[in-house]
């Protein structure tokens, strides 16, 4: 199976061209320099040479996808025509640390990288949530930086932090989220959003626009409390390896369709309830790499990567994704790249 895999020089080269593409997306407001943004991280999150700055805890899987009739309906893009698509999958947990614990109320996510015809390639970085962490990249960092650990203290300083969240409430809303969800019996049980705007297109050009989600075949189910300290702190992922050679790990790739007036272009706010879905095929998971290596290991899944049929509704934080995951994949190889 093919899979992206770039030298820290073909890294830095892309970055130059990402930046550029960020710098120039219609409507973006001045783009945050990606190295700013990865050197803020470490700061704020730590520093694990050889991971992923963000969703370090992760596995690789493989999988196919089969698209529907009705995806076929809305776009060109040939994920949707009917054959078995080879997909890259990778589940992750939130945060920069390598051994974050599995059973917090806290982010995952599934990456994906659909293999498609003629050497086209479609990336995904789907989270259980249905919105972002900021509106924009300027808030993002101010908020990533906010929570910057005090060298005295080794915490966050509880003023700086409460003073950009009340000047910012946006960023406080995928957190209040996750509070009020159960924690996940398995990275194969739980929704997983795309968050940002797409637009789709079909052969007679017409377009439809929403937001995406994956949602597991087999229901979402969740943990109480008491069951996931239970679980212990790395329960994840034998339970994938278990669900999948079971044949019980499968999603459904829904869209649901904007009407005039929703909000495609701030990921801060989601589509309303009710919104009109459309299935556009079936994901499933259909093994789980053995070890710390598998294909995952050297792509970055930049959700800027479609095939021709999608294209980005200007979200800016959309836009603004690919040139930092240039420069972290860069210093991941550099250091000696891993995964968990």
């Amino acid at each position: 199976m093919k899979h992206l895999m770039l030298t820290a020089a073909a890294a830095a080269a892309a970055l130059a061209s990402a930046s550029s593409m960020a710098a120039s997306h219609a409507g973006a407001p001045a783009p945050v320099d990606p190295t700013t943004m990865v050197n803020q991280f470490e700061a704020t999150f730590g520093k694990f040479e050889g991971y992923r700055r963000s969703g370090a805890k992760g596995i690789c899987a493989t999988g196919e996808f089969v698209g529907s009739a009705d995806g076929r309906a809305i776009s060109t893009a040939s994920a949707f025509s009917g054959a078995r698509i080879p997909v890259i999958v990778r589940f992750s947990v939130g945060g920069a640390n390598p051994k974050v614990a599995d059973n917090g109320k806290s982010q995952r996510n599934m990456a994906l990288q659909f293999d498609l015809p003629n050497g086209e390639i479609w990336q995904h970085g789907n989270i259980n949530a249905p919105v972002f962490g900021a509106a924009n990249p300027q808030q993002f960092l101010g908020r990533v930086a906010s929570l910057q650990p005090d060298p005295a203290t080794k915490a966050p300083d509880p003023a700086k932090v409460k003073a950009f969240a009340d000047a910012n409430p946006e960023v406080l809303i995928q957190g209040r989220y996750f509070a009020s969800q159960p924690v996940p019996a398995s990275f194969g049980s739980i929704n997983y959003w795309g968050v940002h705007g797409f637009v789709f297109t079909n052969a007679a050009g017409q377009k439809t626009a929403g937001k995406w989600i994956f949602e597991p075949v087999g229901g979402v189910q969740g943990l109480t409390d008491e069951q996931a300290k239970e679980k212990g702190a790395n329960f994840l992922f034998d339970d994938l390896r278990a669900r999948v050679a079971a044949g019980q790990v499968a999603f459904n790739f829904n869209l649901e369709v904007a009407q005039p007036g929703d909000k495609l272009d701030n990921a801060t706010v989601p589509l309303p309830e009710g919104r009109k879905k459309i299935t556009l095929g079936q994901l499933k998971v259909t093994s789980v790499s053995a070890d710390a290596a598998g294909a995952c290991l050297t792509i970055n899944f930049d959700p800027n990567r479609m095939p021709k049929g999608v294209e980005g509704a200007g979200d800016p934080m959309l836009a603004a994704r690919t040139a930092p995951y240039v420069l972290g994949l860069g210093r991941r190889l550099g250091e000696g790249a891993k995964q968990q």
